[in-house]
């Protein structure tokens, strides 16, 4: 997976360089135009030196630097038409502004402004033609400038609709774990009251005969009423959906090893390791419920994404205040799927689970050559 992505690294390097090559020479055209027609067409090459400057730090000035640019490009074209001279439209100059269109078309929130930005974009393009009528082409001029915009809307368009289609699906996965995590911590929630009310009618039952036992009863629900306020305060900004009535209240250390034993089964070999400090009573329930579902989902990715691994490590340590679960895979090809989303809908999900609970994700390559998957949770 980390050769997978360094190479989507290099391709958008490369392809950064390639456009600048094409404008750099778009540029010197420019120039030679310029020292061919002489006077006021020197100021189309300064244009498209701007353009590509603007282009280089589109993604830190992006409005500020298209801004300049029509502004430039257009007072330009004033210029050189009120003067009466035969200019030419700038070749690096325009390639900058069909770039800086694109970019605006994808970028910029909301859709309503990036739309009206690139129409005043097509009016900048067409006043070259205008006023830049060198030899009665004026013309010819605006239908090439308005099939570049045309182009350049579509590509922008499109590239904005993928985005968005992206977006709508992260937002959906988020949900879909919001409500699946408040429908367990409500669980959970449920199990402490009821132990809190049973140890309650027990106090109550042998307060008369035996007082010294209350104390330690009124210690055991004060605890199990603190646990429960803890998971509450963790179910924030989430939906509850109906219960499903086979949901277990939490899950254990035998639960995951279970669920690496049947995958090992149909898949490749899963090593898992409980390091030392580490049992049912030493993490939270939603912790628990959480490790459980990353496990899971680490695990169906690795059946999905990378079926020929050779084997498959898991362990999960407890380091002072901090458990850990990390899954790792050896010995697979990537899926370049995955590397051009940037990650699985699955990833976001994990990461939305394990946030919930103040701690973090991280999926990527490690230092071995695996492809990894570690998630971190603090414990109280």
């Amino acid at each position: 997976m980390g050769e997978s992505k360094r190479l989507v690294y290099w391709i958008r390097r490369l392809s950064e360089i390639a456009m600048l090559g094409w404008l750099g020479m778009m540029l010197m055209l420019d120039l030679v135009m310029a020292a061919t027609t002489g006077g006021f067409q020197w100021l189309v090459p300064f244009c498209g030196v701007c353009g590509i400057a603007a282009v280089v730090l589109r993604r830190k000035h992006r409005l500020d630097g298209f801004s300049i640019m029509l502004a430039l490009s257009f007072g330009t074209s004033t210029v050189i038409g009120s003067a009466g001279f035969e200019g030419v439209p700038g070749m690096a100059e325009t390639g900058s502004l069909l770039i800086l269109i694109m970019g605006v078309l994808r970028h910029v929130e909301p859709i309503r402004r990036a739309a009206v930005l690139a129409v005043v974009g097509l009016v900048v393009l067409l006043s070259e033609a205008v006023g830049r009528d060198y030899q009665g082409q004026g013309l010819a001029f605006s239908f090439l400038l308005f099939a570049g915009w045309s182009m350049a809307a579509g590509v922008g368009g499109y590239l904005r609709f993928q985005q968005e289609r992206r977006t709508e699906a992260v937002h959906s996965v988020r949900r879909a774990e919001r409500l699946e995590l408040a429908r367990e911590l409500h669980d959970l929630v449920a199990h402490h009251i009821t132990g809190i009310v049973v140890q309650a009618q027990a106090a109550r039952t042998v307060a008369e005969t035996k007082p010294d036992a209350v104390v330690p009863a009124l210690d055991a629900i004060a605890t199990a009423g603190s646990e429960a306020l803890t998971s509450m305060r963790r179910m924030v900004a989430v939906l509850r959906t109906e219960d499903d009535p086979a949901r277990k209240p939490g899950v254990t250390l035998a639960d995951l090893r279970m669920l690496t034993d049947r995958f090992s089964a149909d898949g490749p070999k899963v090593a898992f390791e409980i390091g030392q400090g580490l049992d049912d009573r030493t993490l939270p329930p939603e912790v628990m419920t959480t490790l459980h579902r990353v496990l899971q989902e680490s695990l169906t990715n690795v059946r999905k994404h990378a079926s020929r691994a050779a084997w498959v490590e898991a362990d999960l340590r407890r380091y002072e205040r901090v458990v850990v679960l990390r899954v790792r895979n050896f010995g697979s090809a990537s899926d370049p799927r995955v590397s051009r989303l940037g990650g699985g809908f699955g990833l976001v999900g994990m990461a939305e689970r394990v946030e919930a609970l103040g701690g973090r994700l991280y999926a990527g390559p490690s230092s071995e050559g695996a492809w990894e998957v570690a998630a971190e949770f603090p414990l109280p």
